[in-house]
């Protein structure tokens, strides 16, 4: 059981994430950039059941102005 629980939290991380990077209003190609990836790499958070390093997060989350916290879920916006 303790597989599906944690499978469900990382759906679910992954959903704010993408979440976020939707509503950012930044393009897949700007958010690359910033964050030192290819727009490959972006797409596939976006697609994909990618997540990033937790460097690459914190500049993400930097960039998006939310907190990793929210992202990970334990913390509401």
């Amino acid at each position: 059981m303790r597989i599906k629980n944690e499978r469900i939290q990382l759906e679910q991380i992954q959903q704010r994430l993408r979440n976020e990077i939707k509503n950012s209003g930044l393009s897949q190609k700007d958010i690359a950039a910033a964050i030192g990836v290819s727009p490959q790499t972006v797409s596939r958070y976006m697609t994909d059941n990618i997540f990033p390093s937790l460097d690459t997060l914190a500049r993400l989350c930097k960039l998006l102005d939310v907190s990793s916290d929210y992202i990970l879920g334990l913390k509401e916006l």
